[in-house]
This record gives C-alpha cells, structure tokens and sequence, in this order.
C-alpha cells in the first residue's frame, strides 16, 4: 500500500513540474492538489492557493500534528540547460524546477498522510497543510492559514534536508538604520555630517556581542550590508541610511533583539518585519528521538523557511538536498522520495501509533 501511495505521489510530482507555480501565480498547481486529494476521497479546504485537510477521524480532544510543505517556486535560474517544466527521469534523477525544493517533500508528506488517514487510533490528529508564497516569505501562504487550522501541537517542515533533522532554524531581521545631520559646504566648518554620526553606530553593529548564545549557532550574527549617503562631492551630507542583515538564533525572540539593539545606536531604527522568527525543537522532543533512533543526524539550518512563521515546536526535514535548491537543471533522485517517505512513516509511526 504505501508503494503505491508513493508511487502515485511521484506521478503528482511530475505534474506539478509541469504546471508553473511561481510564487502568487501557484493557482494551478493548488488546484492539481486539490484534485488529487479528492481523488483519494479526502475533503479538502481552500483559501487563496493554500490547500489543506484532516486525518478521517479527527478528534477535537486530541492534540495535532501539522504536516506542512509548498508548491511554489522560484523562477528558473538563467543557466538551465533542460526545460524546467519537463520532468524528465534520467539515471534515476527526476528533473524540474521545483522538484527538489520542495515537490518531494511535499509529496512524500501528501504519501504520509494518506497512509495514516484512514487509523482511528492514532495519538495525534494529522493537518496536511500545502501553502504557496513560501519562496518570497509572503503574506498569503501558511501565515494566512493558520488561525484556521486549530490548535496545533507540533510540526513537521518538509525541506530537503537529506532526511536529517534541522532542529533549529535563524530568524531574520532586515533593519532599515537612518540617521540626521545638517547640510553644509564641504570646504568649510559647516554643518553636521551624518556619515561620520553613523560610523559609531556601524561599528556598533560590527562588534556587539549579545549576551545569550545559541547551544546550535552560537551568537546572534549582524552584518551591515547596504549604505547610502551624500548628493555631492562638496557637500555635507545630512543623511546617512545604512540597512543591517541580522540573523537570529534560538536564543531570542526577533522583539527581543530589536529592543536590544535600539537601545545601543543612536540611529532611527526601522524593521522590515519582525515576522520571521527563529525556531527550535527541543533535542529531548518525541519525534527527534524517533529520527536520531533511525540514524538521522541533527543541525541548525542557515536557511529561512514557513518554519519561521509557526509558534510551535517544528522540525524541518525532508527529501533531497538544500544544495541543490534554486539551482539549474534542479532534481531530486526518485530513490530519495521513495526513502524519504518509508522514514516519515517509520518516525511517524513511534508518535502516532499506541
């Protein structure tokens, strides 16, 4: 049975490849979703291009797991040599944009999902939530969706991460920093030059260290990557704007580093969005001992994901490589969907099963 369910989710993939899903442009493929669960009998709900649905006998007093992965995707990197919407299987590798960040995951959990769909007797209520706008962290994806799926206990993220277990994932702030001078003529003593009044906050930013750190990435990381100042060669600028990358650990909480950092530079500081906060899942977790018992190996992961947006314990996890995200002539080896869902199943099955 779940070779079949395997098989027939590999077949889902290819039309997936087929169908363009940029992001906010992924009605098509939410609607070959949606026709696919139909197919298996499953009742789904829809909003936008995200698509999600229960296990048959969700109970209201049981605690829920949330299976979780997206079906858009970036636009095909310049150097393709294939068609990016052919799914091609060639020496065991099936080729296409998307197939590997991150159709194989999503598929693989759709395959999970319709192997425990049927179980009254399972510990844990089962949410198979496919969302859209992943790729551009935005607004109408999983972030819209959430107040809707109920309380949820725990997640899985599916993301190639060759199957291991990224039990932690940084936060991202994007800081837009200004700061005021006054205008002047260069060649004499007039006024107030806003690029010197921001090196001292710039050096700031270079070598302040806070105080918790991370037991997975160690310290907060912040790095000044844009400035703009000045309109001409003679004249003082009175306005300096510098953006700041800043990459959060689990040892914090995105307000937490802002009230930090506003409370040491002088500057105007303005955040793009506090939206993408650093996530974790505890070592000690059931699920993360199921994985480490099946010889999975755990990491921090350097990317940003939906992971971000949850409030919840999540583990990121799935088939394929991160290496080979947004890369030309993308693929995933069919063996990988294949292993990727027998180690769902097997992981799962330690949780969910009495």
């Amino acid at each position: 049975m779940l070779d079949v369910l395997t098989n027939n989710s590999i077949e889902l993939l290819k039309k997936l490849i087929s169908t363009p899903s940029f992001s906010r442009e992924e009605e098509q493929t939410a609607s070959l979703i949606e026709t696919y669960l139909q197919e298996q009998g499953i009742e789904s709900q829809r909003r936008l291009n995200n698509v999600w649905c229960y296990n048959k006998y969700f109970d209201i007093n049981k605690p829920t797991l949330l299976l979780n992965s997206h079906h858009d995707t970036v636009m095909p990197n310049p150097a393709y040599t294939r068609d990016p919407f052919c799914p091609d299987i060639e020496d065991g590798k099936l080729f296409g944009l998307g197939s590997n960040d991150a159709g194989g995951c999503l598929v693989s959990l759709i395959a999970v999902f319709l192997h425990f769909y049927n179980r009254d007797d399972l510990n844990y209520n089962i949410c198979l939530a496919a969302t859209s706008e992943e790729e551009i962290s935005g607004r109408n994806g999983l972030e819209l969706i959430l107040p809707e799926l109920g309380k949820l206990e725990f997640a899985i993220v599916g993301e190639p991460t060759l199957m291991d277990l990224a039990v932690a994932e940084r936060g991202l702030l994007v800081l837009d920093c200004q700061v005021t001078g006054k205008a002047g003529h260069a060649a004499r003593e007039e006024g107030e030059n806003a690029i010197y009044k921001a090196l001292k906050d710039i050096e700031w930013f270079k070598d302040y260290r806070f105080a918790k750190e991370s037991a997975v990435f160690g310290p907060v990381k912040m790095s000044v990557t844009v400035i703009e100042a000045g309109t001409q060669h003679n004249v003082v600028p009175a306005s300096c704007k510098f953006t700041v990358d800043v990459r959060v650990t689990d040892a914090y909480r995105n307000e937490e580093v802002l009230k930090i950092i506003r409370n040491n530079v002088s500057c105007k500081v303005t955040p793009r969005s506090v939206r993408l906060k650093p996530s974790s899942i505890s070592i000690d977790h059931p699920l993360v001992r199921a994985g480490i018992a099946l010889g999975r190996k755990t990491y921090g992961s350097p990317t940003t994901s939906d992971q971000a947006l949850l409030d919840i314990p999540s583990l990121k996890m799935g088939p394929g490589d991160s290496a080979r995200s947004h890369m030309a002539d993308e693929y995933i080896y069919v063996k990988e969907i294949e292993e990727g869902v027998l180690m769902y199943v097997e992981m799962l099955e330690k949780i969910l099963v009495p």
